[in-house]
């Protein structure tokens, strides 16, 4: 009776975290949206060139909508599988979620004037915390067995992978953007599919040798 309230009391805790990290996730996506310049014109020629003017705001927007989505993403897949949870866990997700409010104001600064390399550091930084916080998460549920089943399912492997690949790619375009500028650093980004598919192949034909 005791390890069936046990499991309850800890599937409830998992699933309360669950809906507080969807409530902050909404709120950033917010904020990200909130930041959108809004374009101004008194003719179709005037508003299509505010909104060329504003492209690179734009441009930013969409990209930090679809990181954000993929850390809400990733989190989503791995917290089904969770039974219960512990100190060391809960302060972790807070800190992956502190990176994802960051990422409004990360987003701001690197479409603002100024030093390229700095603001694009700013940027590239948070996201290399934010994966980096979220390994450590699962490696936290794989070490402590936090897990509801007896093994740790396969998408804990893929999505640990994807995350250390993700801010190693970003941690490498940090001083990239200092020797060579914006599209050396931006390029690096673009190899970040590459990277994750080799990895994602090197990982599959281990796991068919074991």
């Amino acid at each position: 009776m005791t390890t069936q309230t046990d499991h309850t009391i800890g599937k409830a805790a998992a699933e309360r975290l669950t809906i507080f990290v969807d409530a902050v996730i909404a709120i950033a996506l917010t904020l990200l949206a909130l930041d959108l310049p809004i374009p101004h014109g008194d003719t179709t020629e005037a508003m299509l060139s505010s909104i060329s003017a504003h492209g690179k705001e734009y441009v930013a927007f969409a990209l930090s909508f679809v990181v954000i989505s993929a850390h809400w993403r990733a989190h989503h897949e791995i917290f089904p599988y969770v039974r219960s949870l512990n100190g060391r866990l809960i302060s972790l997700t807070l800190a992956w979620l502190f990176m994802q409010v960051l990422m409004p104001f990360a987003t701001r600064v690197i479409t603002a004037e100024g030093a390229f390399p700095l603001r694009f550091s700013l940027y590239a930084m948070v996201q290399v915390l934010a994966s980096a916080s979220f390994a450590l998460i699962i490696r936290e549920i794989r070490r402590e067995h936090l897990y509801r089943t007896d093994g740790p399912p396969r998408v804990f492997a893929q999505s640990l992978l994807r995350s250390v690949c993700l801010a190693t790619v970003f941690g490498i375009s940090i001083p990239v953007s200092f020797l060579t500028g914006d599209t050396g650093a931006y390029l690096c980004w673009l190899l970040a599919p590459i990277a994750l598919t080799i990895a994602r192949r090197v990982q599959d034909h281990k796991s068919s040798d074991t």
